[in-house]
């Protein structure tokens, strides 16, 4: 067999073993150091069994990846996200949300969903935001005798808000894969993920506008003066978007380095969760645990995926994918829709952190032949990603949430909640196609074209 053919064949063991549940990130090292051996392999020169290239490849990558400026913002976020959920922020929030919009429809229901965007934004971790409103907010609104479908999708698509909005985990690997500039995708961001949530908050707002029994209003509303309201305010929403805010803004304005606005951020929610008296030396082990563990995995996931795609690259791979899109003869439209389509597909038995350091680069080579923006590229494939989490029946929002709901509740009526959601994004990445503008608005306004 050709160098080509074992390419492509070794990209289709790797996609079978990953089916079969092995873990990803030690699969990638082990095949890319294996078929790496064979590719290296010179009979000639070897001296010894371990006299080939693909360990000073290996060695070197990973340094490289333990050493990126870029990728040392994640284990900060990470962390003032994490410290941020145990600090009994989010409960706070959740309530004082509650209250200021008591008279609006579906007046939980946007507490949720604003809470969500809020924490998500704070965190960037699906899984976290979905249980821990699926604890805090979920029970409430089944108390006030909200439909089960619809507040179960508030939760589930509030809380994947978190990998679009920044200050963003997934677009940080994004940008370390991909080589864009983190600033700017952040910058290009910021619209598309305000427009898809103010678009999640017109659906609930109008929805529990025309069916009440929904969302139904609390029959006895307490009168509380507005200047209580406001005191609320200042002491839970403002604290926590006044954190995320600054550290958005020295991002964006070149004030600090992302890593840097990353420390601050970390600093800033250890003094949030001193003020509000609720950090503990057993929270703050938990959160440094999980910060620590979070971090390695997507580490590892770097190291044996640019380990597998040297390997890839090296034995031809990349060439015979480019020649095959070629031969397709698309425009830049249908390859967008075909690289999304395939994402989406993606999405269902994948996490993210897996579709963008694996698979996202075997796209981003063919960028150039189609004279696409790999920033654009990016914020259509963080927008995408929403309906990773959404979509049966491999909705993994839908099983944290599920995991925590109670035994009545049943996975359909979550199913049935978030499907509107992922029919939003849709109608959002078409949005974007149709106005490109909305990504690179803000990007042009603060650093030019």
């Amino acid at each position: 067999m050709s160098d080509p053919v074992i390419a492509i064949m070794m990209l289709g063991i790797f996609i079978i073993i990953i089916m079969l549940g092995f873990p990803i990130a030690f699969t990638l090292m082990a095949m890319g150091i294996g078929f790496g051996y064979y590719a290296y392999f010179d009979a000639e020169r070897m001296r010894t069994i371990f006299d080939n290239r693909i360990f000073d490849l290996f060695v070197n990558q990973t340094y490289s990846v333990m050493s990126n400026d870029v990728l040392t913002a994640i284990p900060l976020f990470l962390f003032m996200g994490y410290i941020v959920e145990r600090a009994n922020i989010v409960d706070r929030l959740f309530q004082t949300l509650s209250v200021a919009t008591r008279r609006v429809p579906g007046s939980m229901a946007v507490a949720a969903l604003i809470t969500c965007a809020l924490f998500a934004t704070a965190t960037g971790i699906v899984g976290a935001v979905v249980t821990l409103m699926g604890l805090l907010a979920f029970p409430a609104m089944l108390k006030a005798r909200y439909d089960t479908s619809f507040a179960s999708g508030v939760i589930c698509a509030g809380g994947t808000l978190g990998i679009l909005i920044p200050p963003s985990i997934m677009l940080i690997v994004y940008a370390a894969t991909s080589g864009v500039s983190i600033v700017r995708l952040y910058a290009g961001a910021l619209l598309p993920g305000f427009t898809l949530a103010g678009m999640y908050l017109i659906y609930i707002l109008v929805r529990a506008w025309l069916q009440p029994n929904l969302a139904p209003k609390p029959e006895k509303q307490a009168d509380i003066p507005v200047s209580r309201v406001l005191w609320m305010l200042l002491t839970s929403f403002f604290p926590l978007a006044f954190l995320i805010v600054s550290v958005l803004g020295a991002i964006l304005f070149g004030l600090a380095t992302p890593s840097e606005a990353a420390a601050i951020g970390a600093l800033g929610g250890l003094f949030l969760a001193v003020a509000y008296r609720a950090l503990t030396w057993r929270r703050l082990q938990e959160s440094v645990y999980l910060t620590v563990r979070t971090t390695a995995m997507v580490c590892w996931l770097f190291v044996g995926s640019w380990v597998f795609s040297s390997v890839f690259s090296y034995l031809g791979g990349e060439h015979v994918v480019s020649e095959f899109v070629k031969g397709l003869d698309l425009t830049p439209l249908q390859f967008l829709i075909l690289a999304q389509l395939i994402i989406f597909l993606l999405g269902w038995p994948l996490e993210w952190s897996e579709i963008i350091i694996i698979f996202v680069p075997i796209f981003l080579p063919l960028l150039p032949l189609f004279d696409i923006d790999p920033l654009f590229f990016g914020i259509l494939i963080a927008m995408n990603l929403q309906t990773s989490f959404l979509t049966p029946p491999m909705a993994m929002s839908a099983y944290y949430l599920k995991g925590i709901a109670p035994p009545y509740v049943q996975l359909v009526q979550i199913f049935r909640g978030s499907l509107p959601y992922v029919g939003m994004v849709f109608i959002t990445m078409v949005l974007l196609y149709t106005v490109p503008e909305i990504v690179y608005w803000l990007p042009q306004l603060i650093y030019g074209r």
